[in-house]
């Protein structure tokens, strides 16, 4: 015989292997199930909104779904930014809270389903027969939906004996959507067409089609049209030929690289859903240029596309290179010049190159765009970088190239959100045991999450690294108001010594003052990893120097 808690935490663990979590009154007994009885892995977090962080993180850096766990009433109540955040950005997670009893609420308690409905939220709740199906609902509903959901377990039903622990199937998957509609079928008629007349075409492929699996398909596909290519933020190196790729789209771009894609005539988006900052706010393709994108949604997500077909990435883009492949025999005819493919006539490296700027900037300070060359050409090869929210994120994203679209994960963008950077670096390390997990974070997000500084560096010990750009300021409200004449006082945050707190939590902390002060990376990486501490790299940068996209921001709102 076993309890509900007992129930959920066996049948949860035949399906996810890492759960995070902060122990209360509501989960104690789920918890206790969990250690005891099965093999999943529990990683202890410092606050409640850090474990869903963590098992945000932990699928976006490898496509693995985690779970997270809190109490009820105030426990929940921590983690709805890091919920809202998941929900926006379709990260699937389960998390596993205590709830109010079935009796009614005690003072203490609030309306948690409504509240997790609020930030987008679907709640399942375990019953007193159905706690093993009730779980298995939620993690297929997370995995189907690609959305957090909330299991919850009434307080009185927690430590209820339900008796024996049933056996559940196992949580059913969709079958990728295949374009095999009419309506779908036409239009890829019309796609091929054009990229077959196309002088310039272009492929941009967001996460979308990293989830479906689409790289190879797609690198065949712009071999077949002769297309450039290019991915969003979060699809980043998805093309296996990097010869012809233009890197990140939008604001994180190249301005040689946009511009580029500007030339092209015929531009096919795929698994990306074409928001604000990778349109560059409506400006990344030409007036000229016909759009069109494939995508799991049931219309376009941008007014820019003209054609439209709805389908998983992978499998349109299969059907389209079968259209594209030449007929078995057939020859150039007598006359006919065979044209050059677009591709082949560009220096995409050069297109690519940006602007590093100096070492220091006008203040003194560290030019921020030089300090994460200098890193790109530092860090090690093999990491996974996790990046919070605020100003800083275009120097990870300019300078730091991923190898993967898993190798690079931005948790709070969705929500425009900071502070849920040292969160991030649990999942991740979990998730990537044997790769280097960096931290790209600011110092206004850095402070708001220090509850999990030593979360970070306990987890990732030697496998970890993190990046403070510290301007002493809240960077994005500072370009963004402070230029436009508003009181500054309460954008600028006094200069916080992160290396000393680093060092305080048993890591290693660097005030980083010059570009050789980084050299100690080098030192660091030479160390065997079980003998060297979790590194902070407290740069000291200049809040003069203003990113490109943040520019853009700008340029809208002015």
């Amino acid at each position: 015989m076993a309890h509900a808690s007992a129930h959920v935490a066996h049948t949860l663990a035949t399906h996810v292997d890492d759960v995070f979590g902060l122990m209360g009154n509501g989960n104690a007994y789920f918890l206790d199930a969990l250690l005891r009885t099965t093999s999943a892995r529990y990683t202890a977090v410092r606050h409640e909104a850090g474990a869903v962080v963590a098992a945000d993180a932990h699928f976006r850096t490898s496509g693995r779904i985690a779970a997270a766990t809190t109490t009820y009433g105030a426990g929940f109540t921590n983690t709805l930014t890091a919920l809202a955040e998941a929900a926006q950005a379709r990260v699937p997670l389960v998390l596993i809270v205590g709830d109010e009893p079935t009796s009614g609420p005690r003072p203490w308690d609030v309306d948690q389903i409504a509240m997790a409905s609020a930030v987008g939220v679907r709640t399942y709740t375990v019953g007193r027969v159905d706690a093993a199906a009730a779980t298995v609902t939620a993690v297929e509903h997370a995995l189907t939906y690609r959305v957090p959901v909330v299991l919850a377990i009434p307080y009185d039903v927690a430590t209820l004996d339900i008796g024996e622990i049933p056996a559940v199937p196992g949580p059913g998957r969709p079958a990728p959507l295949a374009p095999d509609s009419e309506s779908a079928q036409a239009a890829l008629d019309r796609l091929a067409d054009e990229l077959a007349e196309a002088e310039r075409p272009f492929l941009l492929a967001g996460r979308g089609a990293w989830l479906a699996g689409a790289g190879p398909v797609l690198g065949e596909l712009a071999a077949a049209t002769g297309a450039l290519t290019a991915t969003t933020a979060l699809g980043r190196n998805l093309f296996p030929d990097s010869e012809f790729d233009l890197g990140v789209a939008g604001g994180f771009g190249a301005p040689a690289a946009m511009e580029r894609i500007r030339e092209a005539d015929v531009a096919v988006v795929i698994g990306a859903s074409l928001n604000q900052f990778t349109m560059r706010f409506g400006e990344l393709f030409h007036p000229t240029t016909s759009v069109w994108q494939i995508d799991t949604d049931d219309r376009a997500t941008h007014s820019r596309v003209g054609g439209f077909v709805r389908a998983d990435a992978q499998l349109a883009a299969a059907e389209l290179v079968e259209r594209l492949r030449p007929a078995e025999g057939a020859v150039a005819t007598d006359g006919v010049s065979v044209r050059t493919p677009w591709r082949e006539s560009v220096d995409t490296a050069a297109d690519r190159a940006y602007d590093v700027g100096g070492e220091l900037a006008d203040d003194g300070r560290l030019d921020p765009r030089a300090a994460a060359d200098r890193l790109g050409e530092l860090l090690p090869s093999d990491r996974v970088v996790v990046s919070d929210g605020g100003h800083f994120i275009a120097w990870a994203n300019m300078f730091w190239e991923p190898a993967a679209p898993e190798r690079l994960a931005m948790v709070g963008t969705a929500f425009q959100s900071i502070g849920l950077g040292w969160h991030s670096v649990a999942g991740a390390a979990r998730a990537n045991p044997e790769s280097t997990v960096v931290l790209a974070t600011g110092d206004g997000g850095g402070a708001m999450a220090l509850s999990d500084l030593d979360t970070a560096i306990r987890v990732a010990g030697g496998r970890g690294m993190a990046v403070v750009f510290n301007d002493a300021a809240y960077g994005a409200e500072i370009n963004l108001y402070g230029l436009k004449g508003l009181e500054t006082s309460p954008m600028l945050i006094d200069e916080i010594d992160f290396a000393a707190l680093a060092t305080a939590a048993g890591g290693r902390g660097v005030a980083v003052h010059r570009l050789a002060d980084l050299e100690v990376v080098e030192e660091w990486k030479a160390t065997a990893v079980e003998a060297r501490p979790f590194l902070l790299l407290d740069l000291r940068i200049s809040g003069s120097v203003i990113a490109p996209y943040q520019e853009e921001v700008i340029r809208v709102n002015s």
